[in-house]
């Protein structure tokens, strides 16, 4: 079994999709962030109410 077709798919898969840059036009980067620290912050709330046992 050769290894060399598959690798050769993969490397012009990967040459490919360098073009595109990856990015959705509709996913802002503050909004993915403000999203994340509002979900920690809101994770670090509720953990902070579980834990009375101080």
């Amino acid at each position: 079994m050769s290894l060399h077709s598959p690798v050769a798919q993969l490397a012009t898969l990967a040459a490919e999709g360098g073009e595109h840059g990856g990015n959705h036009p509709s996913l802002s980067p503050f909004m993915t962030g403000g999203a994340a620290l509002v979900i920690l912050i809101l994770m670090l709330w509720i953990v902070t109410r579980f834990n009375r046992d101080r």
